[in-house]
């Protein structure tokens, strides 16, 4: 019935082609002299969304998780993936070559330490790392008595025949119909920050700077509309923009040459060393810029400055155009959920649906709205044991039926030129049991908690995560991810700097978008999320003595009712809910067709204690 469009659920590469590519990678590291070599999963700005062209930890090891790292060494390979990965590299990797490691606790670093060997040159690739993490590795290799090698060349483009080329997606104008804020006025704002730094100039190693300073889009990795590029802003004077000419139109061009001189990308580095060579001081953003730039600039005699990016939080506070798009792009969003979730409802009981109809169906749904432009991310479809996988992607081999008795939790979005969207939704297929009932109810009064909270001006979500866990805490249980990420606009779904969760240490400011999404998982059994995304706006609080801040939220889509112990919930939490849904139903129903407008008249129908 439904077309798969934007997601694909084939399975990655595997066997004899992961062991000979294995096998000649350590033939290249021998030729060169190396005893090992790292292989981040990363391009040249640390995207989560990376080409084909730069998969090469996924060409080498089979692993297609979205962070990762292995470090090869003559006998031996170690893959290093976090909590989220952890049951998926198992299934992926060859366990005779490939030992599977914590990235986070212990680090990398650590293993490196503990298997090189005095003498040992280990290499990397500076355009692949940030300066932070060259450093710990070269720690890591002193430790060890042996030393890090910076590469020319990437040893796995070597052996890498049928590498994908570069991605050239054409390069769009993103209008101030949607952007809000002219060229022009963005980098005043940037100048500022740029003075405030003390130095001559400023690096956007980070292409959602680029896009979101000269305002424009492009489709060079999925799901997110980003234009591979760099940009260096001066302090006085034009910018240089370095973008591959051909992803440009004459009307492009024209855009960006009227605030920016255009240039091939491999000019970044003659021009970089130029203003190097003066001495000037050159701000690099430390979370994207590579190595590489840091030794560039140090070696014709420049001084690299690292810190934050500074354009990363003036894109996180949107402006009030960026603000009424997401509401519009939301409500849009809001008709294909509702379609899509009836659409469930009915079909699902039947025992015939699989977690890969329901991808596709909603995918279509959203299709049918005529705006989508990309998915926001790969669905997760996950039912019974799936749903507990946090980072779940479903394939033909792991695609399950959803039958009676399972939670279906599906978490997905869009992305429209107004706005992106990211939403989970847990949906019960038959009769729930009491732990299924119970777990989700402390979710969704976590959810709850968050939604409500009030809370003054300098606030971290460090200091709100814990809102979202005291219900599951009071059970002995909690979940592993951060509570909430920030959203951009038509931009990345996962935007920082700002997130709930105990990392969170910038504050929240108004016009800053985050998700929502506390959940728990039963290993084996089954998964639950609720997620909207929030805006943060001013709170009316009577007789207030500081500025407070509250959350908006964005996200119209009905919560199960069947999954929810009512008499859990106090007065507040039941109050908000019934007004949460009658929200969904006043700006929802009308424009939904008869049949699913009466589901959704249901589905939202006041809850009693």
């Amino acid at each position: 019935m439904f077309e798969a469009h934007f997601q694909t659920f084939e399975e990655p590469e595997a066997g004899v082609a992961l062991t000979a590519r294995l096998a000649a990678f350590r033939e290249e590291l021998a030729r060169r002299k190396l005893a090992g070599f790292v292989v981040p999963r990363a391009d040249q700005q640390q995207n989560e969304y990376v080409p084909p062209s730069e998969e090469r930890l996924a060409w080498l090891t089979g692993f297609t998780g979205s962070a990762g790292f292995a470090v090869v060494l003559t006998q031996e390979a170690a893959l290093f993936v976090d909590g989220r990965y952890t049951l998926q590299a198992a299934k992926q990797v060859d366990a005779k070559a490939w030992v599977v490691e914590s990235l986070i606790d212990p680090p990398p670093e650590s293993w490196v330490s503990a298997h090189l060997k005095a003498g040992d040159r280990l290499g990397f690739d500076p355009w692949l790392h940030t300066f932070a993490a060259a450093e710990r590795l070269s720690a890591a290799c002193a430790k060890a008595g042996a030393e890090l090698v910076a590469v020319d060349s990437n040893p796995i483009d070597a052996i890498w025949q049928d590498r994908p080329q570069p991605p050239l997606a054409p390069v769009a104008v993103h209008g101030l119909q949607h952007a809000g804020i002219s060229e022009a006025e963005k980098l005043t704002q940037i100048r500022s920050e740029i003075g405030k730094l003390g130095v001559d100039a400023l690096v956007l190693s980070d292409s959602h700077a680029v896009a979101w300073t000269f305002n424009i889009r492009g489709a060079d990795v999925a799901h997110t509309p980003l234009p591979l590029s760099y940009a260096l802003v001066p302090k006085d004077g034009r910018p240089t923009i370095f973008i591959d000419n051909r992803k440009l139109s004459n009307l492009t061009r024209d855009h960006l040459e009227q605030s920016a001189d255009v240039r091939e990308p491999d000019a970044m580095a003659p021009t970089l060393m130029a203003l190097a060579k003066s001495g000037a001081a050159i701000a690099l953003d430390s979370a994207t810029a590579a190595d590489a730039l840091s030794r560039l600039i140090a070696g014709a005699g420049g001084k690299p400055v690292r810190g934050s990016d500074p354009i990363a939080l003036l894109k996180a506070v949107k402006n009030a155009t960026e603000i009424k798009g997401t509401q519009t792009a939301h409500r849009r969003d809001a008709l294909a959920l509702a379609r899509f979730l009836a659409w469930v409802d009915r079909e699902a009981p039947s025992g015939k649906l699989t977690e890969i109809d329901a991808v596709e169906a909603l995918e279509t749904f959203r299709r049918d709205t005529g705006a989508l432009k990309d998915v926001s991310f790969p669905t997760i479809s996950g039912t019974g044991p799936n749903g507990a996988i946090v980072h779940y992607r479903v394939t033909r081999k792991s695609n399950r039926r959803i039958a009676p008795g399972d939670l279906l939790l599906i978490d997905s979005g869009a992305q429209y030129e107004d706005g992106t969207t990211d939403v989970t939704r847990t949906m019960a297929v038959g009769e729930p049991t009491n732990e299924m009932r119970d777990r989700f109810t402390r979710v969704l009064r976590g959810h709850i908690a968050i939604a409500r909270a009030v809370f003054p001006d300098g606030t971290t979500g460090a200091q709100l995560d814990t809102l979202a866990r005291q219900y599951l805490w009071a059970a002995g249980v909690d979940f592993e991810h951060g509570t909430g990420h920030g959203v951009g606009s038509y931009l990345s779904v996962h935007e920082g700097p700002a997130r709930i969760s105990k990392l969170g240490t910038t504050p929240l400011k108004r016009g800053m978008i985050l998700s929502n999404e506390p959940g728990y998982y039963k290993t084996d059994g089954f998964g639950i999320r609720i997620e909207n995304l929030e805006l943060v706006v001013a709170a009316d609080i009577k007789g207030a003595e500081k500025p407070m801040n509250a959350f908006e939220t964005l996200t119209l889509a009905p919560i199960d009712r069947r999954l929810i112990h009512a008499a859990m919930l106090s007065k507040d939490e039941l109050d908000w809910l019934n007004a949460y849904h009658a929200r969904v139903r006043s700006e929802v129903g009308p424009a939904l067709d008869e049949a699913t407008r009466a589901w959704l008249d249901q589905a939202t129908a006041e809850l009693k204690a």
